[in-house]
C-alpha cells in the first residue's frame, strides 16, 4: 500500500554536512578532493565535510590531515581502530552540525553531482532522499546479481518499505537525523533504520560509476555479514524459520515412523507372505542426521540473537575516537 505524505516546502539548509567514511582509501582521496572542490561551490548552502578514518592501515589519515589543514570546511575524525562502515557513518552523523546531511562513500561510485538533485527534493519537503542505482558500471555479473538478490532479501527480512537497489548514499533532514541518533544499537543497518523511522522519503535515480581508484571495501564476505546482521538485528523471521523448519522435519519423521510401523505390521500379519522386511541402519542414520541438523540450525540461529543481546547489554560506546581535526567539542545540535 502506498503511503502519502503532506509535504511542506522549505528553503535550502543553512548548513549541509557531508559524511564520508574512509577505510584504506589513500589512492582515491586525491580524486575525492578534486571532485568535492568542484561540486561544493555549486551547492546552494554552506557546507562542512566530515571525513571519518575507520582505522585505515595505509596513508589515508595523512592525506586527510593534509586536506583538513588547507580547508577548514574539512573535518576529520580518526578512530582508534577499525569499527566498520556503519559505525563510521554513525560517528559522522553524531558530529554533523548541518540542517541536513548527505552520506556518501569516498570511492566516487555515487557521483557528488547527485547531491544537487537531492537538495531539490529536500526543498519539496522530503526528509529522506535516497539514491537508487539504475545502472552499476564497472562491476562483474556476480557482483550485480548478488547485490540484486541482497536488496530483495533485505526487503523481506528487514522492512517492507526498504527501498530496492539503494545503498547508504542519501540526504537526511535534521529532524530525521535526531531520531536516528537516538537509536544506539551496536549492530547497525542504517538503511533499515532509515526505513523504520518513516518520514517522507523519495528516490533520485542515477547511474553508479566505477570506483575512481583502489579496490572495493565490500566484497562478498562483508556483504554476507551485513545481510546476516541486518536480518538478525531487524527481524524475528530467522527464529520463526527455525521453528517452521523444525515442525517440517518432525512431520517428515512422523511419516517415516508411520511407514516403518506399517511395514512391521505387514511383515508379521502374514497377510502379505511375499513381502520382504529388511530392517536397516540407513533409515535410522538418515533420520538422526536430519533431526540433528535441524536442531543445530535452530540453536545456531538462536545463538545469533543471544550474542547480539550480549553485545547490547554491555553498554559499550559504539566507537573510540583517537583524534579530531577542525571538529568542535561543543555539544552537537539537536
Amino acid at each position: 500500500m502506498a503511503t502519502y505524505y503532506s509535504l511542506t516546502k522549505r528553503k535550502n539548509p543553512g548548513l549541509l554536512s557531508l559524511v564520508i567514511p574512509c577505510y584504506n582509501e589513500e589512492k582515491v582521496i586525491p580524486y575525492l578532493q578534486d571532485s568535492l572542490n568542484e561540486i561544493l561551490p555549486k551547492i546552494p548552502a554552506n557546507t562542512e565535510v566530515i571525513l571519518v578514518n575507520d582505522g585505515s592501515s595505509d596513508k589515508t589519515i595523512e592525506f586527510l590531515v593534509s586536506w583538513a589543514n588547507k580547508d577548514k570546511r574539512i573535518k576529520v575524525l580518526s578512530f582508534a581502530r577499525n569499527f566498520g562502515h556503519q559505525i563510521a557513518v554513525t560517528a559522522g552523523m553524531d558530529h554533523a552540525l548541518g540542517d541536513a546531511i548527505v552520506i556518501m562513500d569516498a570511492d566516487l561510485q555515487d557521483p557528488p553531482e547527485v547531491i544537487l538533485e537531492m537538495l531539490a527534493k529536500y526543498r519539496e519537503g522530503y526528509d529522506v532522499v535516497y539514491g537508487r542505482r539504475e545502472e552499476r558500471a564497472g562491476e562483474t555479473f556476480f557482483k550485480t546479481a548478488s547485490a540484486w538478490l541482497f536488496y530483495r532479501l533485505m526487503k523481506i527480512l528487514v522492512h517492507k518499505d526498504l527501498p530496492l537497489d539503494s545503498g547508504d548514499f542519501r540526504l537526511i533532514s535534521r529532524k530525521c537525523l535526531n531520531v536516528l541518533k537516538d537509536m544506539r544499537e551496536n549492530h547497525r543497518f542504517l538503511r533499515g533504520m532509515g526505513a523504520w523511522v518513516g518520514f517522507p522519503q523519495t528516490p533520485v535515480i542515477y547511474k553508479r560509476a566505477p570506483r575512481a581508484a583502489g579496490e572495493t571495501k565490500y566484497p562478498l564476505r562483508k556483504m554476507l555479514r551485513l545481510a546476516i546482521n541486518a536480518a538478525v538485528s531487524f527481524s524475528p523471521l530467522p527464529l520463526r524459520f527455525s521453528l517452521s523448519f523444525g515442525i517440517f522435519i518432525a512431520f517428515i519423521g512422523f511419516l517415516v515412523g508411520i511407514s516403518a510401523i506399517v511395514k512391521v505390521l505387514m511383515y508379521y500379519s502374514g497377510l502379505y507372505p511375499n513381502f520382504v522386511y529388511n530392517p536397516g541402519w540407513a533409515t535410522v542414520v538418515t533420520l538422526l542426521c536430519i533431526i540433528g541438523g535441524a536442531i543445530l540450525i535452530a540453536i545456531g540461529i538462536l545463538g545469533e540473537y543471544v550474542a547480539r543481546i550480549f553485545e547490547e547489554v554491555k553498554g559499550r560506546p559504539l566507537y573510540v575516537i583517537d583524534s579530531k581535526i577542525n571538529v568542535s567539542d561543543r555539544k552537537n545540535r539537536r
